[in-house]
């Protein structure tokens, strides 16, 4: 019907219906939609190069935090002071002006990757015969999940062993430490860190607590939390920090300068000390200067123009800081609680103050000036004894198997 119809149509009308008959056998007659672009793609990870490693029967590898330096600081004092033992340190992070130095670094993307870990899963067994892993943290990366727990199994079943590391809030409890400390910064509910410092703790802590192996804390009040570690003192290089030849001695100023440097202000106290300290500055007994944003290079500096250092006021401990401002032969004010003072076994010459009490002891420190000089020469005499690296890598050589020359 259709056929005879359209054999009544001009000439023309049916040449056009024959052409559109075969552009529809031929396609849809539609122009072709546009192809979209391909999708870019993510850039391939670079993998770093790895360093060489000296051949000895001993090698340890310790990482993947290296906190305030201490990973590159232990590592060299076991080599300093243990036989036979090669060390590298890998941690992951910044890598900007206020990094600390490393063997290995990695960006966090590297980290993170499958492609790195892969390699890292293959390279670590084969190089390393002892892993010490620091805070929590997985030196593999995240192939196998977060849990260093089941990584320490997985590399001790490869032959390699392993010891954990705790370096704070890794494993310090907030409600444990709220019981505990007078002081605790952890006491108000209110602080929505907290909560994420406790399931934090409870994460990691638990890890580390469970743990079949040896375990180790940077700091002495770490033992309320893993009471089976061992202390592991944390290490400086003494003499980085001397004052240089030529500096002011000490507390020979009329106003003594008086610095803080407080890397988290809440949890150093700084807002409980700072008005207290700021109405001594404006009556003329010192001179105040709170540091911040200055890498930990520039430090020695300023600690060699300082005569007091205050370092923490409410966690009832000391670290590193504390410690550099011992080995610059300052004073150093802070609160270390009883129980840490007895676990050190010996003086600790750091003059004890809380934030009720900071201002009679700086105005103690002004009138008693040769008893504070007293103080600040025994600071310098503890570090060399306790954190100059000898005493740490002889914790560590029962771990590696081996004996301090």
């Amino acid at each position: 019907m259709a056929s005879r119809l359209a054999r009544r149509l001009p000439r023309p009308v049916r040449s056009l219906l024959r052409r559109g008959r075969a552009l529809a056998r031929a396609g849809s007659g539609r122009a072709p939609a546009p192809v979209p672009p391909p999708k870019p793609t993510a850039p391939a990870v670079v993998l770093p190069p790895r360093p060489a490693l000296a051949d000895e029967p001993v090698r340890l590898l310790i990482g993947p935090a290296n906190f305030a330096g201490q990973g590159w600081e232990w590592g060299r004092a076991v080599e300093r002071e243990l036989p036979h033992v090669a060390v590298q340190v890998f941690a992951f992070g910044r890598d900007d002006g206020f990094a600390y130095p490393c063997d290995y670094g990695v960006p966090v993307t590297v980290y993170r990757s499958a492609a790195w870990a892969r390699e890292q899963e293959e390279y670590v067994p084969a190089h390393f015969s002892h892993v010490l892993i620091e805070a929590g943290r997985p030196v593999l990366g995240l192939l196998h999940g977060s849990d260093a727990g089941a990584e320490a199994a997985r590399l001790h079943a490869a032959g390699v062993e392993v010891a954990m590391l705790a370096h704070g809030s890794d494993v310090r409890l907030p409600s444990r430490h709220a019981e505990l400390y007078p002081q605790s910064p952890f006491t108000d509910p209110e602080w929505d860190l907290v909560a994420k410092l406790e399931a934090q703790a409870e994460r990691l802590g638990a890890i580390i607590t469970g743990f079949d192996g040896p375990t180790f804390v940077s700091t002495p009040d770490l033992l309320d939390d893993v009471p089976a570690a061992t202390w592991l003192p944390v290490v400086l290089d003494i003499e980085r920090w001397a004052a240089p030849a030529g500096s002011r001695a000490l507390l020979e100023r009329e106003r003594p300068l008086v610095v803080h440097a407080p890397s988290h202000t809440r949890i150093k106290g700084t807002e409980l000390i700072e008005p207290v300290v700021e109405r001594l500055a404006e009556k003329g007994l010192i001179d105040y200067r709170r540091i911040t944003g200055v890498a930990n290079a520039d430090m020695p500096a300023l600690f060699a123009q300082a005569d007091v250092v205050l370092d923490q006021f409410v966690l009832g401990s000391y670290g590193v800081a504390a410690c550099e401002g011992l080995a610059a032969a300052r004073v150093v004010v802070g609160h270390v609680a009883d129980r840490v003072r007895e676990r050190v076994g010996e003086d600790l010459p750091i003059v004890e103050a809380t934030a009720q009490t900071v201002g009679e002891v700086l105005e103690r420190i002004c009138d008693e000036r040769d008893w504070a000089c007293e103080r600040a020469a025994a600071g310098l005499d503890f570090v060399r004894r306790v954190h100059d690296g000898r005493r740490s890598a002889a914790v560590l050589a029962p771990f590696l198997g081996l004996t301090p020359s």
